[in-house]
């Protein structure tokens, strides 16, 4: 598999640009319709937000040796207790995947990559690359679950998820 840094920040800027279009729809809604169950593996749209944000910040602390969330996957829709503190939390994450991905050399994205893996129960490797594939997979896997639950919450103007479509970046900020 060959990646290279231009993916990495093409991706680290999709995600930010995708995570400020959810947070701006997301607000739109109650505390209530953002935490009632829909569903989703998660439950609700808040507890999927934070899932994703936890799975972020506990491939950020495998990629870029920083700080790791609190907790395991059953804890991880809890991360953040309100909306606004998810929202300061995703912006400061972005900013570090963003700042990752504009440093990551060639090197970096080669060899295995070896970690604990909660989920497993065991230590585990796998190629750098394909975990990096998989870190920007996981983001979209779940922003695509709760785009569903905020559509179905009523939300409108989401904007557009194609990452063709992605604003060049001195249009977008």
């Amino acid at each position: 598999m060959m990646i290279d840094r231009d993916y990495c920040r093409m991706m680290a800027r999709y995600n930010a640009w995708q995570n400020g279009q959810v947070a701006a729809a997301a607000e739109t809604l109650t505390d209530k319709a953002l935490r009632e169950g829909r569903g989703a593996f998660f439950g609700s749209i808040l507890g999927t937000l934070n899932h994703l944000l936890w799975g972020d910040l506990l491939w950020m602390a495998r990629f870029d040796g920083g700080a790791k969330p609190e907790g395991g996957i059953g804890e991880s829709a809890d991360l953040c207790p309100t909306l606004a503190t998810w929202s300061a939390e995703r912006f400061r994450a972005d900013g570090r995947i963003r700042i990752w991905a504009d440093k990551v050399r060639a090197l970096d994205l080669t060899g295995n990559l070896t970690w604990f893996s909660g989920a497993q129960g065991r230590e585990v490797s796998a190629p750098m690359a394909q975990c990096v594939v998989h870190f920007f997979n996981h983001q979209t896997h779940h922003r695509g679950q709760v785009h569903a639950m905020l559509t179905a919450a009523g939300c409108t103007g989401i904007g557009d998820t194609d990452l063709v479509f992605m604003p060049d970046e001195e249009n977008w900020l």
